[in-house]
Formats: C-alpha cells, sequence, structure tokens
C-alpha cells in the first residue's frame, strides 16, 4: 500500500511544474477557500455553542422524564453531533484544498493526474477525484 501511495506522490510532483498556474489565479483560488472555511469555521463555532446551551437546558428541565423524552433528547442530540462533525470533515476538506492549491495540485485528479474540470471545481472546489475517478470510485 505504501508503494502505490509513494507512486501516486511522485507522478503528481513530476506533473505540478506542467500544471502552473498564474499567481492571480492562485491567490484567486486561495482567498476563496480561505473565506469558505473561515464560513464553515464560524458556523461550526455557532453549532457547539448552540449544542451546549441546548444541553446545558436539557439538563435542567429532564425531570420527570419517562423514557420516550430520553429517548427524544438522546436522538436530538446525537443528530446535532452528527450535524457538528460534518462540518468539521467540511472545513477539513477546505484546508486539504489549500494545502493542495500551495502544491501545485490544486485541480489536478489524486488518482489519475489529469485536470478537474472547471464545472466541477466551481460545484464543488475541494474535488480531488476527476469525474471519471470519482464515478469509478462510487461504483465500489
Amino acid at each position: 500500500m505504501a508503494k502505490a501511495t509513494e507512486t501516486r506522490s511522485t507522478s503528481t510532483a513530476k506533473a505540478a511544474p506542467a500544471k502552473a498556474r498564474s499567481a492571480a489565479e492562485t491567490e484567486k483560488i486561495r482567498v476563496a477557500l480561505v473565506e469558505r472555511r473561515d464560513e464553515l469555521q464560524a458556523e461550526y463555532d455557532r453549532t457547539l455553542s448552540e449544542i451546549t446551551e441546548l444541553q446545558r437546558d436539557r439538563l435542567t428541565d429532564s425531570a420527570g422524564d419517562d423514557e420516550g423524552d430520553r429517548g427524544t433528547k438522546t436522538g436530538e442530540r446525537e443528530q446535532e453531533i452528527t450535524l457538528a462533525n460534518n462540518l468539521l470533515d467540511r472545513i477539513t476538506q477546505v484546508e486539504r484544498a489549500i494545502d493542495r492549491l500551495g502544491t501545485g495540485n490544486y485541480g489536478w485528479c489524486e488518482r489519475c493526474g489529469n485536470a478537474i474540470p472547471v464545472e466541477r471545481l466551481a460545484a464543488f472546489p475541494v474535488a480531488t477525484l476527476c469525474v471519471s475517478c470519482k464515478q469509478l470510485e462510487e461504483r465500489r
């Protein structure tokens, strides 16, 4: 498994100079990604504050709860935590895209090395696979 990763990294590193973007293009993309990361981070922080507040309210308002009430509250709490974790995953994806941009690999498929179509990047800026490779991955 390590060889596959090394080979992919090596092929990506070799192809990077041919994939050069202008400094202005790179900066524009970087600014957009950083703005998106900051938006997601603010939303994540708000969500954590809301979860904390709701949890505090649930603890003070739990007298007389029956089994159904406790189950409902547990389900709601789990859903809130799942939403927060999804936000954290999205933040991580954007940070990874920023790192890829810095190394010159942003916009290039991690699997085959082909360019990811601009339309795909516009719709999903953190894409790491071209459409063909993503379709193959989803079929598995």
